[in-house]
């Protein structure tokens, strides 16, 4: 690439126009150019069943006519972050060049100098709680905990987080991931101590693990990764997860075996991923023209369609860019009514505590 061309894309990326009367962001005509002299972006830890993203990817190559290599897509925000610290001078295929973390790790990776600033076009519709202000990461869908139940296996489906130690869930029970590395595991655990009437992050965290400690010793939870083909199999009957990815696992099953989604009566929590750009990308420009199409109202709806809620979402509502259909296949809304988000203060002193804490009084690895 030309230092004229970097120069540019760095300078003017984002390019605005009216579009029916309503300001439409677009990345700029050096931006597109830049990038696509890079010609590549490196993504990792997105498995196409999570939050619509096989589409969403092949939305971004169909667009702007980008290759995409994909790293590693069943790995953890952890992983994800020691992989830009193992990459750092590294400009080959293993380096990534974008992370989908979870909020309580942008932070931790900002602070340690692993994230690129850049603000997104449309970065005044994304919430100021959901951002870092300099924009070193900013957040892009939520979900909340929910259980994945296999019909074929489990007669009665679990209605709320007590219900998970009874003897008929004998073998049962699974985290999707382990609560040291992964997120979505990290706040199963979180979710099951809010739901024993812990009020804070410490105790939730503490209640969270003796909660686990119980049904490990009951011999009900299963230390399997609770991803779609455990799941089918049988082997993870009851799998923790975001209620995103397990509707995504039971449209893929397609009633082969039937999966209920349960949204537990208490303890229900959601969770918000962030995006963030490596401060060691190959291709930065690559990476910059992928946020600008994932926070556009394209790239939204494509998270949309893989049950998210998009951090943009009230913006598009209010503006009426929403499908019908798209709403009608989220689950009901009073289900999220009661829904907690943790604040990053909290998520930083439940993800510490939780993974000393499974560690020292668990100890059982989750692969």
């Amino acid at each position: 690439m030309t230092a004229r061309v970097v120069a540019l894309a760095s300078a003017s990326a984002i390019a605005m126009t009216a579009l029916s009367g309503v300001a439409h962001a677009e990345p700029s005509e050096e931006l597109i150019a830049a990038a696509k002299q890079e010609g590549t972006l490196t993504v990792i830890a997105l498995p196409h069943d999570w939050c619509g993203y096989g589409g969403v990817i092949e939305g971004f190559k169909a667009k702007y006519g980008l290759e995409v290599n994909e790293l590693n897509p069943n790995a953890s925000s952890g992983d994800e972050i020691e992989a830009v610290k193992a990459n750092k001078g590294n400009t080959g295929p293993q380096a990534p060049d974008v992370l989908d973390i979870g909020l309580s790790f942008g932070p931790a990776a900002k602070a340690e100098g692993l994230l690129m600033p850049y603000k997104v076009s449309t970065w005044d519709s994304i919430p100021d709680s959901a951002k870092d202000a300099d924009g070193a990461w900013y957040g892009d869908y939520y979900g909340v905990i929910a259980f994945g139940v296999n019909k074929a296996i489990i007669d009665t489906a679990p209605t709320d987080w007590a219900d998970l130690a009874k003897e008929e869930y004998a073998s049962a029970v699974a985290l999707a991931g382990d609560p040291r590395t992964a997120n979505n595991a990290i706040l199963g655990v979180y979710a099951a101590g809010l739901a024993t009437g812990a009020s804070d992050a410490a105790g939730a965290a503490k209640a969270g693990v003796d909660f686990f400690k119980q049904l490990n010793e009951k011999g009900n939870f299963v230390p399997v990764d609770a991803e779609a083909a455990p799941i089918a199999q049988g082997t993870t009957p009851i799998a923790i997860n975001w209620d995103y990815n397990l509707l995504a696992v039971r449209d893929q099953l397609d009633g082969n075996p039937e999966i209920e989604v349960v949204v537990p009566k208490s303890g229900v929590v959601a969770g918000v991923y962030v995006q963030a750009i490596s401060a060691y990308a190959p291709h930065p420009n690559a990476a910059k023209l992928w946020m600008e199409y994932l926070y556009s109202d394209e790239g939204q709806l494509g998270w949309l369609k893989g049950y998210c809620h998009p951090i943009r979402f009230n913006d598009m509502a209010q503006r009426d860019v929403i499908p019908q259909d798209l709403l009608d296949a989220l689950p009901a809304a009073e289900l999220y009514a009661a829904a907690a988000f943790p604040s990053l203060e909290d998520q930083e002193i439940f993800k510490a505590d939780i993974a000393k804490l499974w560690a020292d009084v668990i100890g059982v690895e989750v692969k």
